[in-house]
């Protein structure tokens, strides 16, 4: 007799895992996803609101004599500051005029002396 037609439904029921036992509460996708988006927002999003608002508040304080780098590179120092936009002198004579949204980093005349 063949070993392979002794073998029933029960017998292969018998040697199958058990299913849906526990998996432990990080076992759930829905809690997993949940970590994800908790950590992500730790790691990524909260840091880059906290960049953005000390920068604001930079831009915000701006005043005369302060030296500047723009978003495209360009090095020089507060001459005015208006509204919406700043002046910046470049060069002896020269004077250009940007956004204030333009400043990427700025280095206030105080902490320039010491």
């Amino acid at each position: 007799m063949n070993p392979i037609h002794n073998l029933t439904i029960s017998s292969f029921l018998a040697q199958a895992p058990p299913a849906g036992g526990p998996a432990g509460i990080l076992g759930n996708p829905l809690v997993m996803m949940v970590a994800l988006v908790v950590m992500m927002y730790f790691l990524m999003i909260r840091p880059q609101q906290k960049q953005r608002k000390e920068m604001a508040a930079r831009i915000a304080a701006l005043t005369a004599g302060d030296k500047v780098i723009t978003s495209a590179g360009i090095h020089g120092i507060i001459h005015h500051v208006k509204d919406h936009t700043v002046m910046i002198k470049v060069a002896e004579g020269t004077m250009l005029e940007f956004d204030k949204s333009a400043i990427a980093t700025v280095h206030k005349k105080d902490s320039a002396a010491k």
